[in-house]
């Protein structure tokens, strides 16, 4: 079994900056892509950033220049800096990975964290 635990998540002002992490654990070997995505109230879960093995990275394209994704493979976690923050960012945060190889050869695909509460005050 592999798990996500997001953190970091909170309340800041607008022009504040935020850094999530989100932990993998369980007994892994291997993580593919990691990505960040947010769910704002009544709108459609989207992607803010992925972030492959090896440190390609994409954006959406409404976030780039403000956000950085970035991991430590060896951590098992991927980080996700949040700056200049505007109420329109307020969302809860999920991390996501799509496939996660663990000891014993077992492969568990398309993980999802439970989500930290992101809200930013204009």
């Amino acid at each position: 079994q592999v798990q996500l635990v997001e953190s970091g998540g909170g309340l800041v002002q607008a022009g504040g900056s935020l850094r999530l992490s989100c932990v993998a654990s369980g007994r892994i070997v291997s993580i593919n892509v990691m990505g960040w995505y947010r769910q704002a109230p009544g709108k459609q879960r989207e992607l803010v950033a992925r972030i492959s093995t090896g440190g390609i990275t994409v954006y959406a394209d409404s976030l780039k220049g403000r956000f950085t994704i970035s991991r430590d493979n060896a951590k098992n976690t991927v980080y996700l800096q949040m700056n200049s923050l505007k109420p329109e960012d307020t969302a809860v945060y999920y991390c996501n990975t799509d496939l996660a190889r663990t000891v014993g050869g077992y492969r568990y695909s398309d993980i999802w964290g439970q989500g930290t509460q992101v809200t930013v005050s204009s």
